[in-house]
């Protein structure tokens, strides 16, 4: 298997990364850093001893970095699925955060947003996921990790349950949510555990410009929705008003425009200064049951459906609630 991988700096062309990470002293101009994507999707759920190798040399120069135009600038794609990895490792390292522990609610036995957490620093961790794979991902690493895994479908109801009875109450260090449905309605019912960091998948497809998110349902299921698989969760602007009534900070997002990391306030203050630009990025995701349709056509091809605004607490159709795109998101997609 080839462990190379590819680090672009900049507009410099690409090197490989086993070589370059080792080799050279770290440096803030480094702009993104990718795994081979062989790597990176490996069917296992273990590393082979120099893929990991490599991973930590590409986090050792990550923590490095000191200021960033945005998170862009750190994302490293190890097991994580559009390169949460090193804003993981970027963000913990700069907060010094405790304890090191974490909850991931939606993760799968080959793609988790804190696998390489797991693996590269050692934390205790709780993985919970309606599918029964997540039980193979316990069993490969209880023996060397302090690691607990659910299964059980997550609502608004059980999550508080399904977390404390697995014995996570308190302080953690991070929480991942992603259920590709009642993510902001999960997220506001989790009163069991206080995270240091919360990753939560907004919808872009909902806007920037108003908080909007999905009737509850705790039977929701995206693929049963709508046929375009693109009606569920919440926009961006619906989490942060959220992650600010109970006392979170946006820190950004990644450049996908799929997942949004918030900081809690009484950490925030370590960031002052340190990310240019936190605003959050609109999401080119497509999906092939939505016909791989992108930019305004995913509107489009849900503006009838219902969601609830925010604001009021009213339910309306999206196309009754335009413009949901701030002119800059609208620049992205056109």
């Amino acid at each position: 298997m080839d462990y190379r991988g590819v680090m672009r700096r900049h507009s410099s062309p690409a090197s490989g990364i086993g070589e370059s990470l080792l080799r050279d002293a770290p440096s803030a101009a480094i702009a993104t850093v990718k795994i081979n994507a062989r790597f990176a999707r490996c069917r296992s759920t273990s590393f082979p001893p120099v893929g990991l190798l490599i991973a930590q040399a590409a986090a050792i120069q990550i923590r490095q970095i000191e200021k960033l135009s945005s998170l862009a600038d750190v994302e490293l794609r190890v097991l994580s699925q559009n390169g949460e990895d090193g804003i993981i490792e970027w963000l913990i390292h700069r907060l010094r955060i405790e304890p090191l522990s974490f909850v991931e609610i939606g993760a799968e036995i080959n793609e988790a947003n804190t696998r390489f957490l797991l693996d590269n620093r050692g934390w205790k961790g709780l993985y919970i996921d309606g599918n029964p794979s997540i039980n193979e991902l316990r069993d490969s690493f209880l023996w060397r990790q302090d690691i607990s895994a659910v299964h059980s479908f997550v609502n608004a109801e059980n999550v508080n349950s399904l977390i404390g009875s697995a014995g996570f109450k308190g302080q953690i260090g991070l929480l991942s949510l992603d259920i590709d449905g009642n993510d902001y309605w999960v997220w506001r019912a989790i009163e069991v555990v206080n995270p240091a960091i919360v990753i939560c998948e907004y919808n872009a497809v909902l806007g920037d410009l108003l908080p909007l998110v999905i009737p509850y349902d705790p039977l929701f299921r995206r693929t049963r929705a709508h046929p375009s698989n693109i009606y569920w969760g919440a926009s961006i602007a619906a989490l942060v008003q959220l992650a600010s009534e109970k006392g979170y900070r946006l820190a950004g997002t990644n450049s996908h425009g799929l997942n949004a990391f918030f900081v809690r306030n009484d950490y925030a203050p370590r960031l002052d200064g340190r990310i240019a630009d936190t605003s959050p990025r609109m999401s080119r995701y497509r999906t092939a049951a939505s016909g791989f349709r992108s930019g305004l056509n995913r509107f489009e091809m849900i503006a009838d459906q219902v969601v609830i605004d925010l604001r009021d607490g009213a339910q309306r159709r999206l196309r009754d609630l335009q413009p949901v795109y701030s002119e800059a998101w609208i620049r992205e997609q056109t």
